[in-house]
């Protein structure tokens, strides 16, 4: 990212997006900013090589997106404003691959004139031709980088190559030329691969859909689709904006959005996504989202925005890269200058030896060691359903210790839930429950509501309650088939004598277990109890050993319930510790005394009452992300969807990707270091220093995209 001198008064603010043709790696992403940040007016830039975007923000009053255009042409690139963009066709990466071939076929018949003794005119015009097909687009970015003060591998390779022609080796010139074009070759192959990745992340929405109008179904553009409206879904097809179903019921497949592996029943009342895929029902959807507001379009933008943040180690090997360049070009000279004038050394030797210098210090894999990495990485997360946003947190997950995890919602469903049903002796539990489900079918508190629902879900009949008559803080009473019934708290059935021994003994072993308790009475006798708690989600304990598997050595439970429910729920997960309780600021000095103690801490909660907490700890992971812009823009890390287990994966993935790049560069390095003892040696040839540095670049590139496949 790039900042240029700010005009005095910012008349008007404004971002534009371009798609960029040309930019294949992060060469080119480099040169825009440098260039772009000489510009009058622009406020910063940030670039995603992957999708080939640049956004700029700028004052309209001082530059225009024609002027950014014209100055992204000065780097030998094309930009077009998004809007334009979409009419323009992109060009594929193998657009280079005809002069590749032509390149290579130009050298393969130089190689076999010189071998049959071809007249030498004959044999240097296709070697020549082999030089300027191949070696076009290198000589481009060089001069490019030039004028920008920048001395970069293709600057490099432009030397060695014109240097090679002028003392006449056009042999080892052309196999440089078509070497390191094939190397490039890869890269935007390699780059593909991850962009491919990317896009499959969910797939592109409709351009029409059917609404229901007045009545009647209408197929409209998705532009023409209003908040409100309510779309038609069929069977098979891809819901094109969010929304909340209002009729029908399916199976929708949410993996694009959460990464689930199976489809979830979708009923009236609940919330479906953009971009997900209905199963074999019809639904009415009424959109609650549209445009850049869905949660499709602020996954892609978050992926947009994670790919253009920097990673430590990748400033390391661009600052790196930035000084070691002049360093060999001045080495290079040195070894070209000092044998023939110390030591009498042919001055054709030692240019040539010069020349492999500057071929093997081509820092190639160096610079491509890290992106790719990013990339892969981060585009194997989000495939699952973790929107992790950047290098810089993927280092920071690498490096976690110990995980601190809120229990409602987190571990548990965060919805009261009935569990078990206890009836005193002569009563049967679907009389316990139908009697109280009467009654708490006319009551809006939670406890009530789960009971009511679950007795609707068991397909108990129904019993209709009269004279219904709330007691706050106590329960509730009611006429149900003239008979008075009352549902109420143990103290409530204390004060009336209702609660016998082995009730109370029942009582007590249920509130020990953390969970709720609703005595039920008919006709001035206790006939049960129901109990009702938070249950914890199916996966909850698989998730906790998937975390210590991946290397976390401490994992705390932290609550603002009571302390009953929250050790329950701790025991069933297994984690380390429980603190119950909490207020907001309470869970942060927890969170910081954890990373005080253990070592870099995760914080894992929804994303929006556990904000502070996510954002004391070195990576804040929200859960159950989809649909919730806040929890997307506030963690560090999203899990779309309610599983634990994504926050496994995102450790795993963090320590997977700092391992790949730490091997990454420790192999361009070491071959760097071993042909550069072979050159000074006087071992090594130019084609034998560019198929060593396509070697390491391809070394790299495999070693890179293996990140994708991270289970």
């Amino acid at each position: 990212m790039a900042r240029a001198a700010e005009c005095a008064v910012c008349v008007d603010h404004t971002e534009s997006t371009f798609r960029v043709e040309g930019m294949c790696c992060q060469h080119e992403a480099e040169l825009l900013a440098r260039r772009l940040g000489t510009l009058r007016g622009v406020e910063r830039t940030s670039t995603d090589v992957v999708r080939q975007r640049l956004r700029v923000a700028y004052d309209a009053a001082v530059t225009s997106r024609g002027a950014i255009a014209e100055a992204v042409a000065e780097t030998g690139l094309r930009a077009f404003p998004d809007d334009e963009a979409k009419e323009a066709a992109p060009v594929p990466s193998g657009s280079h691959l005809p002069w590749l071939a032509i390149s290579a076929t130009a050298l393969a018949a130089g190689l076999g004139a010189e071998a049959v003794g071809a007249p030498r005119p004959a044999t240097v015009a296709l070697l020549a031709l082999a030089v300027v097909a191949g070696g076009a687009t290198t000589l481009r970015r060089a001069i490019a980088s030039v004028r920008q003060g920048r001395l970069d591998m293709f600057v490099l390779m432009t030397v060695a190559v014109i240097g090679a022609a002028l003392i006449g080796e056009w042999i080892e010139a052309a196999t440089v030329v078509v070497l390191f074009a094939l190397a490039q070759a890869l890269e935007r192959r390699s780059l593909d691969r991850a962009r491919h990745a990317i896009r499959t992340l969910v797939a592109d929405a409709p351009s029409d859909v059917t609404v229901r109008r007045a009545g009647a179904l209408t197929r409209v553009a998705l532009a023409g689709v209003a908040v409100g409206d309510v779309l038609v879904v069929g069977p098979g097809e891809r819901i094109a904006l969010d929304g909340d179903v209002v009729a029908g019921a399916s199976d929708v497949n949410q993996a694009p959005i959460t990464g689930e592996s199976v489809p979830v029943a979708r009923v009236a009342g609940d919330r479906v996504f953009a971009g997900t895929v209905n199963g074999t029902g019809a639904l009415d959807v009424r959109v609650t989202a549209i445009g850049d507001d869905t949660t499709l379009a602020r996954i892609i933008h978050l992926v947009e925005r994670a790919q253009a943040t920097r990673a430590p180690s990748q400033a390391w090997v661009d600052r790196f890269a930035a000084r070691y360049t002049p360093a060999v070009l001045v080495l290079a000279a040195l070894v070209a200058i000092v044998p023939p004038l110390a030591f009498g050394e042919a001055a054709g030797t030692a240019l040539y030896r010069a020349l492999v210098l500057l071929v093997i210090a081509c820092p190639c894999a160096l610079v491509l060691s890290t992106p790719i990495s990013i990339v892969s990485a981060l585009a194997a997360a989000a495939r699952r359903g973790v929107l992790i946003k950047g290098g810089l947190h993927l280092e920071r997950l690498a490096a976690i210790e110990a995980v601190a995890v809120d229990k409602t919602g987190t571990l548990t469903h965060g919805i009261l839930s009935v569990v078990d049903v206890l009836p005193v002796d002569g009563v049967d539990a679907a009389t316990v429950l139908s009697t109280a489900a009467a009654v708490a079918a006319r009551s809006p508190h939670p406890v009530d509501r789960a009971i009511a629902s679950h007795v609707r879900h068991a397909g108990l009949p129904a019993l209709e309650a009269i004279a219904v008559q709330a007691m706050p803080g106590l329960g509730i009473a009611a006429t149900v088939g003239g008979v008075g019934v009352e549902l109420g708290s143990p103290r409530h059935f204390t004060a009336r004598g209702w609660l016998t021994g082995a009730l109370e003994a029942r009582v007590a072993a249920a509130t020990a277990a953390g969970l709720q308790v609703v005595l039920v009475a008919r006709d001035g006798e206790a006939i049960g109890l129901v109990t009702l708690g938070d249950e914890l989600k199916t996966h909850a304990r698989d998730a906790v050993a998937e975390l210590r598997a991946a290397g976390v050595r401490h994992i705390a439970m932290l609550s603002g319930d009571h302390a009953p429910a929250a050790d329950a729920a701790g025991q069933a997960s297994g984690v380390d510790t429980v603190a119950a309780g909490l207020l907001p600021e309470q869970k942060v000095a927890l969170v910081r005394d954890l990373g005080g103690r253990v070592g870099p801490v995760a914080m894992i909660g929804d994303g929006v009452n556990d904000a502070p907490a996510l954002a004391a700890a070195h990576v804040g992971i929200a859960m159950g992300a989809a649909g919730t812009a806040a929890a997307i823009e506030t963690a560090d890390v999203a899990l779309m969807s309610d599983d634990l287990r994504g926050a496994a994966l995102a450790i795993r993935l963090g320590r997977a990707t700092l391992s790949t790049i730490r091997a990454n560069v420790a192999a361009a390095l070491a071959i760097k270091a071993i042909t550069v003892v072979l050159a000074v040696a006087g071992v090594a040839t130019l084609w034998m220093a560019v198929l060593a540095d396509v070697g390491g670049s391809l070394i790299v590139v495999a070693n890179a995209l293996r990140l994708l496949r991270t289970k």
